[in-house]
């Protein structure tokens, strides 16, 4: 289109491609190359064919990454959901062995996850003024209690009969099946926050609640939709968790919550809400987990791997607060 001096003007920007480069998407996919290459030279092991065979037990996690990316957008965040893993995980083997067929045990554990992340929505949206942290420390308490005291004294519990969940564990060709579901869950959660009007609602309220409420937003019913998802998909981590694991026990889903907050925040999403997208979320997710088959590989102490994990976190965390120093700084130089 051509302005009224004659220059011609596009409709649309053009993506540049430095731009691109030094965004946190674009320094997590180049991170991502790098770790391939370190893995490789530490481990011998480090091959396309064991990464598949290793990937399916850490897969599981990041399907409940997606729907917590929604929550930390919220502005709010959910600590129960490793508690959830464990309740699904339990109740499912309970709902097996009581003699219910496969699709019954699979809709009875998604149903578990999503009446607990109805729980937390509906605490959540009943007592705005109470802290999303604090409502979920209460309920992960209240949902490892249940757990523990399902499972009894033996503190564990197995299928009777594994054909059931057998499924889940399966591959197609050398591909597991959960890599397929968590592919399709990603493109689905992805493309709802980055194009559809829940997606803009949820950056708007994490952005400013009152003003999103003024806008016409329905501040609790987005709220308590995000944190039934992220139950229904704690339940989804459940279920193929004890596909692989064949039973239950007190510390199944143990700290998965702080990991799947580390895959999050190491993704660019801010804790403080409003800021952030599942492209960069999804890539810290895909880097946390190579790096963890890869130090497994060649047997690193598991508390090692978390310090590890720990310390990437603090770094995410610090960097943007270093780049807005210098850019203020930046500002202040040519001010003067």
């Amino acid at each position: 289109m051509a302005g009224k001096s004659g220059r011609s003007i596009k409709a649309e920007q053009e993506v540049s491609f430095k731009k691109l480069i030094l965004s946190w998407e674009g320094a997590l996919f180049i991170l991502i190359i790098l770790l391939n290459i370190f893995n490789a030279s530490i481990s011998p092991s480090y091959t396309v064919t064991n990464i598949l065979r290793e990937m399916p037990k850490y897969l599981a996690e990041i399907l409940m990454m997606f729907p917590m990316a929604y929550i930390l957008v919220l502005g709010d965040i959910d600590i129960s959901v490793g508690s959830i893993v464990c309740l699904c995980a339990t109740m499912t083997c309970f709902i097996s062995n009581a003699g219910a067929p496969a699709i019954v045990t699979y809709i009875g554990c998604l149903a578990v996850g999503l009446i607990c992340g109805m729980v937390n929505g509906a605490v959540a949206t009943r007592f705005p003024e109470l802290p999303s942290m604090i409502i979920t420390l209460g309920t992960q308490i209240i949902y490892r209690g249940i757990a523990e005291i399902s499972l009894g004294s033996g503190g564990s519990v197995s299928f009777n009969d594994t054909k059931k969940i057998m499924p889940l564990s399966k591959k197609i060709g050398p591909v597991p099946v959960v890599l397929f579901v968590v592919i399709i869950a990603a493109v689905i959660f992805t493309v709802v926050l980055a194009k559809c009007t829940f997606g803009r609602e949820l950056y708007a309220i994490g952005s400013n609640k009152l003003s999103a409420f003024y806008a016409g937003v329905e501040v609790q019913k987005c709220r308590f939709i995000a944190y039934s998802l992220l139950g229904l998909m704690a339940g989804a981590c459940g279920l193929f968790l004890t596909a692989y694991m064949y039973g239950a026990n007190t510390t199944t889903g143990q700290g998965f919550e702080m990991e799947v907050i580390a895959m999050c925040v190491f993704g660019g999403i801010a804790t403080t809400g409003g800021k952030g997208n599942l492209i960069g979320a999804i890539i810290a997710g895909a880097i946390i987990v190579l790096l963890r088959i890869a130090l497994g590989q060649i047997n690193l102490n598991s508390q090692l791997i978390l310090v590890i994990i720990g310390a990437m976190l603090i770094i995410a965390v610090l960097i943007p607060g270093i780049q807005a120093n210098l850019k203020a700084r930046r500002k202040l130089k040519q001010a003067r």
